[in-house]
C-alpha cells in the first residue's frame, strides 16, 4: 500500500518520513484563494476548520488521475491519497503564509505571550485496483503559546532567514521557530500540517493498517 502526499511540504514529508512512511509526492496545484472565494460566495464565510478541510479534499481529489497512472507505471493498484492543508486562527483573524517579511514582522509582534490555534484539514482518499472506492476526512486543531519575552532583535533575526514567510501562521515548531514558542495544547503534529494520530485513524476507517504504510528502515 503506498501512500500518496497532494503536497511539496518539506514539514509533512519530513514527518511522515519519521513516522516511518516515504511517500510519492505531487504537487496539487490547486488555486486556493480562487476555491475559498467560490465556496464563501456560495455559502458564506468558511469557519477556518471548515475552510482547510475544504482545501485539502480539492488538493487529494486534484492528483488522483496522476495517482492512478502512477500505479499503473508502478505495476501496482492500491493506494492512499492523502490532502492535507493549515492555517492559523488568531484574534478573529485566520492567517495563511505572509509571504512579506513585514506581514511577518507584524504578526509576532501580535503574538508575543498569547496564543492561537492551528487549523489542519485532512482527507484521505483510497485507490483499490486503480479506481477510487472510498474517501474520509476530518479536521484537527492544536493551541499554539508564544514566549512573551520574545524580543523585537530575536523577531527581526528569524523573519531575514526567511522561514516564516512561506507556512501558516509565519511560524514553525520544527525549526527554528521552535525557540520562541512555550507550549503546544493538542497534538504537535497538527502544527506541521499532518496529524499522525488523526491519519492512522482515517487509514483505520478506508480499511488499512497503519504498519501497512511503513516502507522506511
Amino acid at each position: 500500500m503506498r501512500l500518496f502526499l497532494a503536497s511539496t511540504s518539506p514539514a509533512r514529508l519530513a514527518t511522515l518520513n519519521a513516522a516511518g512512511i516515504e511517500p510519492i509526492a505531487i504537487a496539487p496545484g490547486v488555486d486556493e484563494e480562487a476555491a475559498v472565494a467560490e465556496r464563501e460566495e456560495r455559502d458564506g464565510p468558511l469557519a477556518p476548520a471548515d475552510m482547510v478541510q475544504l482545501l485539502a479534499r480539492l488538493k487529494a481529489e486534484a492528483v488522483v488521475r496522476a495517482v492512478e497512472e502512477a500505479l499503473e507505471g508502478l505495476g501496482e493498484g492500491d493506494a492512499l491519497v492523502f490532502g492535507g492543508d493549515s492555517a492559523f486562527a488568531f484574534d478573529g483573524t485566520i492567517y495563511g503564509k505572509p509571504h512579506l517579511p513585514e506581514r511577518a514582522r507584524e504578526r509576532w509582534l501580535a503574538y508575543r505571550g498569547r496564543h492561537g490555534v492551528l487549523h489542519s484539514g485532512h482527507w484521505l482518499i483510497l485507490v483499490r485496483e486503480g479506481r477510487v472506492v472510498d474517501a474520509v476526512g476530518e479536521p484537527s486543531s492544536a493551541e499554539v503559546h508564544f514566549a512573551a519575552d520574545l524580543s523585537e532583535a530575536e523577531i527581526d533575526a528569524y523573519v531575514a532567514t526567511g522561514e516564516p514567510l512561506k507556512v501558516a501562521g509565519a511560524f514553525t515548531i520544527d525549526a527554528r521557530g521552535a525557540a520562541f514558542i512555550d507550549r503546544i495544547v493538542g497534538d504537535p503534529s497538527t502544527v506541521v500540517g499532518l496529524s499522525i494520530p488523526l491519519l492512522r485513524r482515517l487509514a483505520g476507517r478506508l480499511g488499512v493498517a497503519w504498519p501497512e504504510l511503513w516502507n522506511r528502515d
